[in-house]
């Protein structure tokens, strides 16, 4: 059994903070954190929000940090006086929430935690532990090291790659979206889900007066909460083919609601993706996930309600259709668009182009210079859906011969591949403390491991 008495983190956002926190519980290891963006340390991109109103899209009863303290979240937030387990708080709110606890963790461990302010270029790993290169040329070495690298940037749509103007935003997140824009403007959103939610609000509350146009190949738009509604679930798990599952949820949501089709699943979701072969994985994101996602990742109704009045005013309209191309018009952009279902193409001048598009999870288009080198010497791997690192049940990193390694592990978002739900606070926070617990053998002295 490998002795860990040091852990080197990679990556200081939700998932790495929150792993950190919970292996310091444990009075066993020390462990390094290493963040280049101090100012998201904790928080990450999700919780680092800029704007006030922009709130969590699970109400605050879901949303502890916690597994084993699930009113961990509502008891500091009635503390605060900011919101019940019903409410949908803030999401700097929430941010600030994770903070305190990363603070508390710190005045906790004293010596035993370490956070440096730097950006790992290099990792290498070997018979006696892992040494983490930074690019301030310090060194760090521990027996184990973890990546927490969170949600990388999107990637460009074909008709935008290459493409070096102004008007094109490739990542929201890094600029004022709004700034320079005139009333009459008319600006396009590349996809149509939560990051397109955002984006709109950001428009709207920058006091952006122009037209919003949100363009995804389905048209399909993220739904609101609502009030559950009695129905029979489903007692067992689904059996058989990913192509059988396609036509179940379909039935069970004419029956029940897609909505209740899907959240009857959770308790599976996560066996079911494991069980299914890379071809039924693949025909589950080509057929199902779009449906997948507007009802299991759904916004808040007061968000849902500020959307609906920009519909109602003209401002706000979502397109299904398929970007042809993009050219270049003197400071916006022509865009060509061809509609669902249509023959003919439709031509937009806009403003301005955002990539609301998501996160990137191809590995091989990685920009981050410490993946680039791990997937260059084989130390990592994509997985076979290219929508991630490839891992195994213990989030260990899988190499490119097929071997999983036992000095580097691999949370968060970018193990989308081997667990799909993996992406929300309730599957990222059981991750981390199960693997807290693995590393510091807690299961063991638990009798877990019997």
């Amino acid at each position: 059994m490998l002795k860990v008495d040091h852990v080197a983190i990679v990556g200081g956002g939700f998932s790495g903070a929150l792993l950190a926190i919970n292996l310091l519980r444990h009075d066993t290891v020390r462990v390094t954190l290493v963040e280049r963006r101090s100012d998201r340390l904790g928080r990450g991109l999700a919780y680092s929000a800029p704007h006030l109103d922009h709130v969590l899209n699970v109400r605050a009863a879901n949303m502890s940090a916690l597994p084993d303290a699930p009113a961990h979240f509502v008891d500091w937030l009635q503390a605060e006086g900011a919101g019940q387990e019903a409410s949908f708080a803030t999401r700097r709110g929430y941010g600030t929430y994770l903070c305190t606890l990363l603070d508390a963790a710190r005045a906790y461990a004293g010596k035993r935690f370490t956070v440096l302010a730097d950006e790992a270029v290099d990792l290498t790993t070997g018979e006696h532990g892992a040494a983490l290169t930074l690019r301030s040329g310090a060194r760090v070495d521990a027996d184990i090291a973890v990546l927490a690298p969170g949600n990388l940037p999107p990637h460009d749509l074909p008709a935008f790659a290459g493409l070096a103007h102004p008007a094109y935003v490739n990542d929201p997140w890094n600029t004022n979206i709004a700034a320079g824009l005139a009333p009459q403007d008319c600006v396009l959103l590349l996809g149509n889900g939560l990051t397109a939610v955002d984006c709109a609000l950001s428009f709207e509350n920058a006091g952006f007066a122009g037209k919003i146009i949100a363009v995804s190949r389905r048209g399909l738009a993220p739904h609101a909460h609502a009030p559950a509604q009695e129905f029979a679930r489903r007692s067992a798990r689904p059996t058989g083919p990913v192509s059988a599952l396609v036509h179940d949820v379909r039935a069970r949501a004419r029956a029940i609601g897609w909505r209740n089709a899907v959240d009857e699943l959770r308790p599976f979701t996560q066996d079911m993706w494991r069980a299914a072969t890379p071809a039924e994985r693949r025909r589950f994101l080509r057929h199902l996930r779009p449906y997948w996602d507007v009802h299991r990742h759904r916004i808040a109704p007061e968000v849902a309600a500020r959307l609906d009045r920009l519909r109602a005013n003209g401002r706000l309209t979502g397109r299904a259709a398929k970007v042809i191309s993009a050219a270049p018009a003197g400071e916006g952009l022509i865009v060509t668009l061809r509609p669902r279902g249509a023959d003919t193409d439709e031509v937009l001048r806009v403003a301005r182009v955002i990539n609301c598009t998501g996160p990137l999870g191809d590995l091989r288009r990685a920009a981050d210079p410490l993946l680039k080198n791990l997937f260059a010497r084989g130390d990592i791997r994509p997985d076979p859906l290219a929508i991630g690192i490839d891992v195994d049940r213990q989030c260990r990193a899988i190499a490119s011969d097929g071997n999983a390694q036992d000095r580097l592990y691999v949370v968060g978002p970018m193990t989308r591949g081997a667990h799909w739900e993996i992406v929300a606070v309730p599957d990222i926070r059981q991750q981390v403390w199960s693997l807290a617990r693995q590393i510091t053998n807690a299961h063991w002295v638990e009798a877990e491991g019997l």
